[in-house]
């Protein structure tokens, strides 16, 4: 299959890029024959994928990171770049090529020590292949400091080095490194879409495919999350049973503390097995004897691993309580969907029920009150207020109306 397969509903990017690596492919072929360039070039050396959650920001960037290694022999004989099958197609979407280098972080920022090696990365010549590609999945999450930092290298980067660049919106992006970069925006893909997708590539039932496409409002990662794992489902289950819950004080904080409960014993689920193997590896990689004492002078990078896993743990909540209010914001479109008689199709089909006495108990100007009180908890968490005093105001919020 071609590199492009898993990019959903987004056809006009995949021209874009599928164009690009063409000409990316002349340009390399050109060099190497000691010919000048081609007059006319839609590659350059920096881009911006932005899009909404779950639209394919990083998979657009990893399947073009992809296309610019290909080794492909049908391009000399006028096939597209991007064949799927090569050394280099398959070892750049796997992630071991040796040129691509795909940054995602675990923590709430990604700051300047980190962003210094990658700029140091991106001055050296590709080893073994035709470019190279730096992956940036969360660059709205570079501190203004990291953010300087990368500015020069984009503007000023290496002769075969691509930067590829992923955030939310543009707002999430240095104006000074957005303005360097070619933007390209990506869209939410059509619930049939991502039904498809999940039928097609992970083998899962057309009732169940289409259901988790239509909760998830496509998208395509927490679709497949849902479609597969019970335990999603049983969380989402219990979100979306909470707007029956909040009909006094007592319900509104004991919902309050259940919702912070899950996403705590998320982030533990997540964390433990990966913070247990990290302290083991570094314990090794110090001299320490197996059981036995650290050896003098490396107390600083052990507190330096456990601050670094702490973070992991903090943003791994806060992302589970965001996945959360998604759910409850869904229910309460659903809610209001109702009751302006609207034929929009039901996020939430399989909690008819539930959608149906909240909309008889409130008005819809009462549901969008609920719905800005989900959006000001949301926001409040960014602002890192505590996450049980801002849910716990939500809740309450939600009572109200």
């Amino acid at each position: 299959m071609a590199v492009w397969d898993d990019l959903v509903g987004q056809e006009r990017v995949q021209e874009q890029l599928a164009a690009a690596a063409r000409d990316a492919d002349a340009l390399v072929t050109a060099d190497a024959a000691g010919e000048p360039p081609p007059a006319a070039s839609r590659m350059t050396h920096a881009w911006l994928f932005t899009g909404p959650p779950g639209s394919g920001r990083s998979t657009a960037a990893r399947a073009f990171a992809a296309a610019l290694q290909c080794t492909s022999p049908d391009r000399a004989l006028g096939g597209a770049p991007g064949c799927g099958f090569c050394d280099g197609c398959h070892t750049s979407l796997v992630g071991t090529h040796a040129d691509v280098e795909v940054v995602r972080t675990d923590l709430l920022s990604i700051g300047v020590k980190e962003t210094r090696d990658l700029v140091r990365r991106a001055q050296l010549s590709p080893a073994v292949g035709r470019w190279q590609v730096i992956v940036l999945e969360d660059a709205d999450r570079l501190t203004e400091g990291a953010g300087n930092v990368l500015l020069k290298a984009v503007e000023e980067p290496a002769p075969r080095t691509v930067w590829l660049l992923c955030a939310p919106s543009l707002e999430d992006v240095l104006p000074t490194i957005r303005s360097r970069c070619r933007h390209l925006s990506l869209r939410t893909p059509s619930v049939g879409a991502v039904a498809d997708v999940l039928m097609r590539r992970d083998g899962i039932e057309p009732e169940a495919a289409a259901s988790a496409a239509r909760a998830t409002q496509g998208h395509i990662g927490r679709a497949r999350r849902l479609a597969t794992d019970e335990a999603a489902r049983a969380r989402r289950a219990t979100v979306l049973k909470l707007p029956l819950r909040v009909e006094d004080v007592g319900g509104c904080l004991r919902a309050a503390q259940e919702l912070i409960d899950a996403a705590t014993e998320d982030a533990r689920q997540v964390s433990e097995e990966i913070d247990a193997k990290e302290t083991e590896d570094l314990k090794a990689a110090l001299g320490a004897a197996a059981g036995g004492r650290m050896p003098r002078g490396t107390a600083g990078a052990m507190k330096e691993l456990e601050d670094r896993q702490k973070r992991r743990r903090t943003r791994t909540q806060r992302d589970s309580l965001d996945l959360a209010l998604t759910d409850l914001t869904g229910f309460y479109r659903d809610v209001l969907a109702l009751q302006l008689g609207s034929t929009v199709a039901l996020a939430n089909e399989d909690v008819r029920d539930a959608l149906d006495r909240v909309a008889r108990g409130c008005s819809p100007e009462g549901t969008l009150r609920r719905m800005e009180a989900v959006l000001a908890c949301r926001a409040a968490l960014d602002t890192n207020v505590a996450p049980l005093l801002a849910v716990e105001a939500m809740t309450m919020a939600l009572r109200t109306g």
